[in-house]
């Protein structure tokens, strides 16, 4: 057990080649070799000749050679010189008499580690000449290890991807990366030798700095997001990494700054913030304006219905007509809410938008008033866009409105369209969060006061407003985001204080061929008349009776239900025919969507007509809703209700 430990502890044995025709050598040094090898553990081989040894090292591996050479022997010097150039790492000692000292300095130039005299070759010169060769040769390898870290270290420092400063203590700029020359726009030239306050934006208070300066002189790493300033004025956001550099006494001499670009990540995060806000307050928004235009209904129906019990020369006549006036007014706010929610239902079309454009250009110049020059310029080849028109002339007319307040003195109001097509590499350019493909453009562009840069990230926001208090909501351009979003757009806004601000819209073009549909006309006539059998069905009491009221007064047989089960009862209690089912869409118990699943069974001949304050996520899921035929948008008038039955009871007459 003891000697096969101590043969496992053993080192193992230097192969060393002995290359010349020297027989006599070769038993002196393996004679030697022998009598030292408790000193240094070595096997000895023994080529007669240069081609021999050649042969020999390529089948096998020496970590020693020792060479006899003569004087004038060149091949010596280039069979050296063949193995170092083939990179073949073999530590050569030659044995020589009488070598000039140019010959040695060659073959020992050429790569021979060290030159032994053979009159001296002796036990203790032979192994302390190996053993010096070896530890020489050991020591040049620590140092080109240690080069090659440092190349590394330069390449990693030059290729990454990170900035990288290092300053002296006085905080001196002595290095900067190119990642860093190409972030800023400094060239290495212009901040050698200054501070990094050159990048200082002003955006960050004095006690930043100071915390970062006490903590580095502490001896400690400072982490921290900084907003600088490039070159070129632009302001970026970096995490900065700050460690300091000691000397061997401990001393700190150097600092080295690491810094990430985080520009573009907090701008992506600014906007999923700015989108879940939108989302949170629309949600309320579409709450809201449910319930307000449940109750604008009960106001307008029952204005309606004493405007109609009242004589035309009645001093109650104009007041009545101030009720509906205001009704119509509130109603206006609570479809901005719902625009701006991106809960206003939408009668969608394929539309040339040029065409629907044309038509709202008509309208603008009352809008913004004889001061200020309008212009509409028709873009050539715009794409086909599934919108709603009405909705796109709401978002026009804010724009429109918006700008003439920034005008007071007169200016220039334009709206131009183009056909645009975004690819991936214009959307990486830009930096755009937006899809690729095919978009009609619409641009509004003004030459009013402006909109200060603070003010800009937030003109989007509901209820911000810059204007005077009472002169504006704080819903116009929430409104036009909420639409453009709703119709699957993208709204950007360019502004600068006295030079005007532009708004562009991008509108996703739709594929295929698809042919335009033209606006249909709003009648205005008086409300017909009919006999059918309606069921009502609407959980809110004073709407129900309001509306059973006039229904009945045109000549209906109405039947109400509170809510969606009280309707399945009162259809199947009912003997004869139900001609049209009005219901509510969002309701307790039972949703306008499930009745109507549910009618389809038991009614299969009844036809339906939804109202409510915004299309209910059921009925849109069970797909039984057709926004432009069995459709009626709250608040709503009786005039409009009478005219909605008698098309979703004639769908010959027409869509109203």
């Amino acid at each position: 057990m003891l000697t096969a430990a101590k043969t496992a502890l053993a080192p193992v044995p230097l192969r060393v080649l002995l290359v010349g025709n020297q027989e006599e050598d070769f038993f002196l040094i393996r004679e030697i070799l022998e009598r030292t090898r408790n000193v240094l553990a070595a096997d000895l081989d023994h080529a007669h000749s240069l081609e021999e040894a050649k042969a020999m090292m390529q089948q096998r591996t020496y970590s020693l050679v020792l060479f006899e050479h003569e004087t004038g022997d060149a091949e010596a010097v280039h069979f050296v010189a063949e193995f170092l150039h083939a990179g073949v790492s073999i530590l050569f000692i030659l044995l020589t008499e009488d070598a000039d000292e140019k010959t040695v300095a060659e073959i020992i130039g050429g790569g021979t580690w060290n030159c032994v005299a053979k009159s001296r070759l002796d036990g203790a010169t032979l192994v302390r000449t190996m053993r010096n060769t070896l530890a020489m040769h050991s020591l040049q390898q620590d140092q080109q290890m240690a080069e090659e870290s440092l190349r590394k270290l330069s390449r990693a420092v030059e290729q990454s991807a990170d900035t990288v400063v290092v300053t002296n203590r006085q905080g001196i700029i002595e290095y900067v990366n190119p990642a860093f020359e190409a972030l800023t726009g400094y060239h290495h030239d212009e901040v050698h030798g200054k501070t990094p306050r050159i990048l200082k934006s002003g955006e960050q208070g004095p006690e930043i700095y100071q915390e970062m300066w006490k903590t580095i002189l502490a001896g400690n790493v400072y982490r921290g997001i900084l907003v600088n300033r490039k070159k070129n004025g632009e302001v970026y956001y970096v995490e900065e990494s700050i460690c300091p550099v000691r000397d061997a006494a401990g001393q700190i001499t150097h600092f080295i700054a690491n810094g990430r670009d985080l520009t573009e990540r907090l701008r992506l995060e600014a906007q999923l913030l700015q989108s879940q806000k939108m989302d949170a307050i629309g949600n309320l928004a579409g709450g809201v304006a449910h319930d307000f235009n449940n109750l604008l209904t009960i106001i307008t129906s029952y204005a309606e219905l004493a405007l109609d019990s009242v004589s035309q020369d009645s001093p109650l006549e104009s007041k009545i007509q101030e009720i509906l006036l205001a009704a119509r007014r509130a109603a206006e706010l609570t479809r901005q809410l719902l625009a701006f929610s991106r809960k206003q239902p939408q009668a969608l079309r394929v539309a040339d938008l040029n065409q629907v454009i044309a038509g709202i250009a008509k309208t603008l110049p009352r809008l913004i008033g004889e001061d200020i020059d309008f212009t509409f310029v028709r873009g050539e080849g715009l794409g086909r866009v599934r919108v709603d028109p009405l909705q796109i002339e709401q978002v026009l007319m804010n724009l429109a409105a918006n700008a003439r307040d920034a005008m007071p003195q007169g200016g220039h109001l334009q709206i131009q369209t183009s056909d645009v097509l975004l690819d991936d590499d214009y959307i990486h350019h830009k930096q755009a969060v937006i899809p690729p493909g095919r978009y009609a453009l619409i641009t509004v562009s003004d030459d009013g006061t402006g909109i200060p840069i603070e003010h800009l990230p937030h003109i989007f926001e509901p209820f911000y407003t810059t204007k005077p208090s009472g002169k504006g909501t704080g819903l116009g351009l929430a409104t036009v985001y909420g639409i453009v979003k709703q119709n699957k757009g993208f709204i950007w806004a360019y502004s600068e204080p006295r030079m005007g601000t532009v708004f562009k819209i991008y509108l996703p073009c739709v594929e295929g061929r698809h042919t335009p549909d033209e606006l249909d006309d709003i009648r205005i006539e008086n409300s017909p008349r009919g006999s059918e059998t309606l069921l009502l069905v609407e959980d809110e009491q004073a709407v129900r009776r309001a509306t059973a009221e006039f229904l009945s007064l045109q000549g209906y047989i109405v039947l109400e239900a509170k809510d969606g089960l009280d309707a399945l009862s009162v259809a199947k209690n009912h003997a004869s025919t139900i001609h049209l089912v009005v219901t509510d869409v969002v309701m307790p118990n039972m949703s306008g969507g499930q009745l109507a699943k549910e009618l389809a069974q038991l009614r299969p001949d009844a036809k339906l007509l939804f109202v409510s304050g915004y299309a209910g996520k059921t009925v849109l899921d069970h797909k039984v809703v057709d926004l432009e035929t069995n459709f009626l948008q709250k608040p709503y008038t009786l005039k409009q209700l009478s005219l909605k039955i008698r098309a979703a009871l004639d769908p010959n007459l027409g869509h109203q």
